[in-house]
């Protein structure tokens, strides 16, 4: 009976009884094993305290609760040899075009702008768009950049996508590679960022790309902080070249009470919820990953260490 070790900070238990309900045939556990105990092949962990991974005897997959992993790769813990799944199911993919799209479209059609004018009894129309009047660039092509962007095509927005490989979106323009990044961001309306984090993508919404945007676009970051240089971000909102910002990510989690980003008016805040983890999705991929691997087929999401994701 091969053995699987749930490290999850939230609620494990839940998550290990709809394992027991995937793979009855194996033993799945949440107590951190010790080094004499019987080997664990698999661990599911999301962000783990040190020392938890290097700790689990006979190790032969890692499955990760979150589509980011660059927190397992930086910790070291995860020898080269051992393979690592992102975990990309239809709940996180949903959840993220979910929110993405709520905060898009109410700023399509003015919904803050007139929630303010109701506020002070003031009947003012204003400048109405067409969805096909509109822009939009998404940054990151992978399973919920792709996602995001179908959803804006079908709602008739001009869509352009810009990812390392420019991976074809139907409907939308792609663009690949550094050189192509401001072809892809002149001009939007709004820019949505949904990228890995890596190396190379660290620091790439900066006052280059914020200014090439169209004057008073909105910005959207269901990502990570570390994409964004923040006091460029609060420069052009202070002087309205970026009208507005909705942000789930930061560069520290919980954002510190002095941060000014809690108190700037023309940002919206989420603590970091808009593509939650549902239990009930994330297992059934990560059994079927368990399934996939037992077999000895093809992992999907197999992180490749080069490009950091």
């Amino acid at each position: 009976m091969k053995r699987i070790f749930i490290a999850a900070r939230s609620n494990p238990e839940h998550m290990a009884e709809l394992f027991r309900s995937e793979l009855p045939e194996h033993e799945v556990f949440t107590q951190q094993p010790q080094s004499g105990d019987a080997p664990v092949p698999y661990i599911v962990v999301g962000r783990p305290t040190p020392g938890v991974i290097a700790a689990v005897p006979g190790l032969e997959l890692v499955l990760s609760l979150n589509a980011g992993i660059e927190h397992l790769l930086a910790s070291g813990e995860v020898p080269d040899h051992l393979p690592i799944v992102r975990l990309v199911d239809d709940g996180l993919a949903d959840g993220m075009s979910d929110w993405v799209l709520a905060h898009a479209l109410a700023w399509h059609r003015n919904l803050a702008t007139y929630a303010d004018l109701q506020a002070k009894r003031e009947w003012a129309p204003q400048q109405e768009k067409l969805a096909r009047e509109r822009t939009v660039a998404v940054l990151g092509a992978g399973a919920l950049g792709s996602q995001v962007a179908g959803h804006f095509v079908r709602f008739g927005f001009k869509t352009r996508v810009w990812s390392r490989s420019g991976r074809p979106i139907d409907g939308a323009t792609s663009f690949a590679g550094r050189p192509a990044l401001m072809d892809a961001v002149s001009g939007a309306d709004i820019l949505v960022n949904l990228l890995p984090m890596t190396s190379e993508t660290a620091n790439v919404v900066d006052a280059t790309v914020l200014n090439a945007l169209a004057r008073g676009a909105f910005f959207i970051n269901g990502a990570r902080g570390g994409h964004v240089v923040d006091a460029d971000l609060i420069d052009a909102l202070d002087r309205g070249q970026v009208s507005g910002a909705a942000l789930d990510v930061f560069r520290t989690e919980p954002l510190p009470a002095a941060d000014p980003l809690w108190s700037h008016p023309k940002v919206l805040l989420s603590p970091h919820v808009a593509a939650p983890t549902h239990a009930h999705t994330a297992v059934a991929e990560m059994a079927e990953n368990i399934r996939r691997f037992e077999r000895g087929e093809k992992l999907p999401h197999l992180v490749d260490r080069t490009l950091g994701y």
